[in-house]
């Protein structure tokens, strides 16, 4: 075995009840589960998300839906299709009891063809475009040609209104404060047009942890009579991003009203593999393609047997991130560049150290913000390209 994680079952369900603390009893937490789990796989999450109090998992598309509706072996749980549809999905949608996100009324008419041949009602959730432009109906003219579709439809039911915020991560932003502007004139739309939705949602972790939308959506789904939800992915995981801007955005008059969710989230995943080699090298040797690193006196090496088609981002060699794992509990630095499959990290003067040896990729000592930062991106962008076997502890 090359590689291998871990995922805490335990952290999970810390995680979740951390992030249903921090939004209170009145909304509901959608635990996003798409792109297989942020890397976490959605099959060994789900059914611990669910078992610990989640009733809406978010997945990617109708494919992975069907296959989380498989692994949980029940229909109960709610399942919403983030990314959009295909107007073919609609039957598979209506099979596995998976709930679409949708904002033209072709999705519409193919909704009522599914629930038409299912002999049964269908609930969608209707997305409106704030600022993204990527799904959602424009409020205006667009809009209303989707309301008016769902208003009349016998067949399909509006069940929840939302949007997508671009900027969550910014403290009092005033992009967040034009998208919650225009998500205002979406709902007055929604409402002139007949339509009570029961859950009012835009938020995802950022949004929970930097607190001022959240208090925004409960207000706003309070005077509709809905359920304000939201939608965390990165949190649930154990991670949220950074706040940026929280000094300037006090000095505006807009400051956040942050929750604490950052402090309470804890890791749910360990990467792990076992060293390869060990060897000693002399002063004045090279190491790695390109020869980009050489030893200033004496060394010893361990090789690891993983690379950047596992997930070990090339950006970690030394040099470009200087990343780093951990062996024995200290950092043992990257040497020279990382490659496809194999890794070399410092570990002079460390006798203790053996062939077999465990060597911790991700987790206590070298987290998913340390990954990030030697790969100037984000913790989402890490997690989703790890390749290693998956257990559940």
């Amino acid at each position: 075995m090359k590689s291998w994680v871990d995922i805490s079952g335990a952290r999970l369900g810390e995680n979740l009840r951390a992030i249903q603390s921090a939004t209170g009893t009145a909304v509901e937490v959608l635990a996003v589960v798409k792109a297989n789990g942020y890397g976490h796989d959605a099959a060994l999450c789900a059914p611990v998300l669910v078992a610990a109090g989640a009733r809406w998992l978010g997945v990617s598309d109708v494919e992975e839906g069907a296959r989380v509706r498989e692994t949980l072996g029940e229909s109960s749980t709610r399942l919403l299709v983030m990314c959009g549809m295909a107007l073919a999905d609609a039957p598979e949608m209506a099979l596995h009891g998976l709930t679409p996100v949708v904002w033209t009324s072709e999705h519409v008419g193919a909704m009522e063809r599914a629930a038409r041949g299912a002999g049964h009602r269908l609930n969608v959730h209707l997305e409106i475009d704030t600022g993204m432009a990527r799904q959602g109906a424009l409020p205006g003219p667009e809009l209303a040609l989707v309301l008016e579709r769902l208003a009349a439809s016998r067949w399909v039911g509006c069940e929840g209104v939302m949007s997508h915020l671009c900027a969550a991560e910014v403290a009092g932003s005033e992009i967040t404060e034009r998208q919650r502007e225009r998500f205002a004139e979406a709902l007055e739309q929604v409402t002139a047009a007949g339509i009570k939705p029961d859950y009012i949602h835009l938020g995802n972790s950022s949004a929970v942890d930097e607190g001022s939308t959240m208090a925004w959506v409960r207000d706003t789904a309070k005077k509709m009579g809905a359920k304000p939800m939201v939608r965390t992915g990165l949190a649930i995981y154990g991670s949220c991003l950074p706040i940026e801007g929280a000094t300037s955005s006090a000095k505006k008059g807009r400051q956040a009203v942050r929750s604490g969710l950052a402090a309470r989230l804890k890791p749910a995943m360990t990467w792990k593999t076992r060293i390869l080699d060990l060897r000693e090298i002399e002063d004045g040797a090279t190491v790695g393609y390109g020869a980009i690193f050489t030893a200033k006196g004496p060394m010893r090496l361990a090789l690891l047997p993983v690379g950047y088609a596992d997930g070990f981002r090339r950006e970690a060699s030394s040099g470009l991130g200087n990343g780093w794992v951990m062996i024995g509990g200290e950092k043992s630095p990257v040497v020279g560049r990382v490659s496809m499959n194999l890794t070399v990290v410092d570990v002079t003067s460390r006798p203790n150290v053996t062939v077999g040896g465990e060597a911790v990729l991700l987790g206590e000592g070298v987290s998913v913000e340390d990954h990030a930062a030697w790969c100037e991106t984000i913790p989402y962008d890490i997690l989703c390209g790890i390749k290693a076997k998956f257990t559940l502890r």
